[in-house]
């Protein structure tokens, strides 16, 4: 089993951010292992550490890969009775690491944490960390390349930005602590009730204590036994539940003890509330609830899609302005701070893993399965324990295949069984069709008449729209979320009457699908697309290389559809 808790500070345990400048050297030809570089090199470039390399530098925007990293630690003398492990919060797409010349690990895929014990291999004095980065498009990966008039030719509509994108961790523990924790929450008529789940590194006798804080007192449960996992219930009575309006966290700590001594200590928010379906409703804590939001994406001028937290503030802060009340992880899964502040502010997240444009060609379809696997056991180990996160997503816009249904159930079994707690679903692109429905919990839309068909014609659009979704209803009697819908949008641009790519026609097709929407009891939310514009692969549909969808430009600044948002979802 997976696990992968973030680390903290505290008497019991301690991380070292190595996030700076880094030496980066580009390997054009892929000789870097031929020529050792894993054991070190030399006239590297300096680079920034996190952030994707494709705009650090005035050449090789395009290259993918392989690009090789390199940087110096030491550790704190204290942590030699300590297990140590080095921790990269995302990698894109394929990391090979070596320490001390020594090759200590791979991963594949983007967006997810890893990490590796280097409790025997780390030395007190100067240690080489050295790593690889792949980020080559291929048919065979996920998410796989694909569209041959498109540069980079992905089977995505947004940029393949390379390299290390969160931050790089080093951390220590207690050899014998703890080493994962789930909690689940529930409701049971005026009392909150939180189920816990702690795993340990080792079996042996061992005591344990968890305090929940509440206001001024604590509610705690205290156990003694020599297995590897500790389970407790904890209750309590009339809770503050977590809600977008009232986001209230709680303060969870296990305590571990030997002989009566601590020894190590975790502390973790969790929120008590409950996320079901029920007939053509979703409900949260047993009250009906509609979800206003956007996809976005981690871009950002010369960083890519590195970490900024700047930016993660930024976008909270304009989706609370327009009246947002949750976001889809389009498409991949964000960053870990990301998702701790949505726990904080109140938004809901539609979580999804990075299988973006599967195609299903018979040759790759067992590894593109074993890849998603991996993705969405990594992402539930990841975000299991968020109040914000309320429904896994497994893919967008997977092709249109007899295939696919029998390859999303087995999906769809993998992940409830990972976590039965939060509800599963996959987005559908328009013209596909996309059977998994059958199964999913809840049906999410990506529409777009009245720009990639009919085009320049909202009211055609509209009549098209309405017409699908009651079909869509019928058939599948489940509510519906539009997880897309929008317009390219030139900042500046004006026309009157409306056409395409002006602000006003944004405006208007905004509005009326907003207005359609509202009228149809079985749906469930709608999600903008974009809240901003963002850099993509070069062709004749994206002028610039960026995706114009977004209600603010890049730089986050408003557009009038944004100031139209506003007015409808605050209303």
């Amino acid at each position: 089993m997976l696990h992968i808790l973030y680390p903290i500070r505290n008497n019991y345990r301690q991380y070292i951010d190595l996030s700076g400048f880094w030496d980066f050297q580009f390997d054009l030809d892929n000789q870097g292992i031929e020529k050792n570089w894993n054991e070190g090199f030399s006239n590297g470039d300096p680079i920034a550490v996190p952030a994707s390399w494709n705009d650090q530098f005035t050449e090789n925007r395009d290259f993918l890969g392989p690009g090789w990293y390199q940087t110096t630690f030491s550790i704190p003398w204290d942590w030699n009775d300590k297990k140590v492990v080095l921790r990269f919060g995302s990698v894109n797409y394929l990391a090979d690491v070596w320490l001390n010349g020594e090759h200590i690990g791979t991963h594949e895929g983007g967006h997810l944490p890893f990490e590796f014990d280097i409790t025997n291999l780390v030395k007190n004095q100067k240690n080489l960390l050295v790593v690889r980065v792949d980020g080559h498009l291929s048919p065979e990966r996920v998410p796989p390349s694909g569209r041959p008039y498109n540069f980079p030719n992905t089977n995505f509509d947004f940029f393949p930005f390379c390299g290390i994108h969160r931050p790089v961790l080093l951390y220590s523990i207690p050899k014998e602590g703890i080493e994962d924790i789930t909690v689940i929450t529930n409701i049971d008529s005026d009392s909150g009730i939180v189920l816990v789940k702690i795993n340990l590194a080792n079996e042996h006798p061992i005591e344990s204590r968890l305090i929940l804080k509440v206001d001024d007192t604590e509610i705690t449960a205290e156990k003694s036994n020599k297995r590897k996992l500790i389970e407790a219930r904890l209750e309590v009575k009339n809770p503050k539940l977590w809600t977008p309006e009232n986001p209230y966290l709680y303060d969870l700590t296990m305590e571990l003890f030997n002989n009566g001594e601590v020894f190590d200590i975790y502390t973790i928010k969790i929120g008590i509330r409950t996320i079901e379906v029920k007939g053509d409703q979703l409900f949260l804590n047993g009250k009906p609830l509609y979800l206003y939001g956007f996809g976005r994406h981690e871009d950002f001028p010369v960083t890519g899609r590195g970490y900024l937290p700047a930016v993660i503030i930024k976008d909270f802060s304009l989706m609370k302005w327009t009246g947002a009340n949750s976001f889809r992880t389009t498409h991949y899964p964000y960053s870990e701070q990301m998702m701790n502040l949505a726990d904080r502010l109140g938004f809901l997240i539609i979580n999804e893993i990075p299988a973006v444009g599967l195609t299903f060609i018979k040759k790759h379809l067992d590894r593109h399965l074993t890849l998603c696997k991996q993705y969405i056991q990594e992402l539930v180990e990841r975000d299991k324990n968020h109040p914000s996160v309320i429904i896994w997503s497994l893919a967008n816009e997977p092709r249109s295949s007899p295939l696919s249904k029998d390859f999303f159930h087995e999906l769809y079994k993998f992940t409830k069984k990972l976590d039965p707690s939060r509800l599963i679903t996959l987005v559908n692109s328009q013209g596909v069709e996309n059977r998994a429905f059958e199964f999913c919990d809840i049906v999410c839309l990506n529409r777009y008449y009245a720009w990639y068909t009919d085009q320049g014609q909202i009211e055609k659009g509209i009549e098209h729209l309405s017409e699908e979704l009651d079909k869509i209803f019928r058939r599948y009697q489940k509510p519906i979320i539009l997880s897309e819908f929008g317009t390219d949008t030139i900042p500046g641009w004006h026309a009157q009457p409306p056409e395409m790519f002006s602000e006003e026609y944004q405006v208007e097709f905004l509005t009326k699908y907003i207005d359609l929407l509202k009228s149809k009891s079985y749906i469930v939310g709608q999600h903008v697309w974009n809240l901003c514009d963002f850099k993509t692969s070069q062709g004749i549909v994206r002028m610039g290389g960026i995706n114009y969808k977004g209600v603010f430009t890049r730089d986050r600044r408003p557009k009038m559809a944004a100031h139209q948002l506003k007015k409808m979802w605050k209303k």
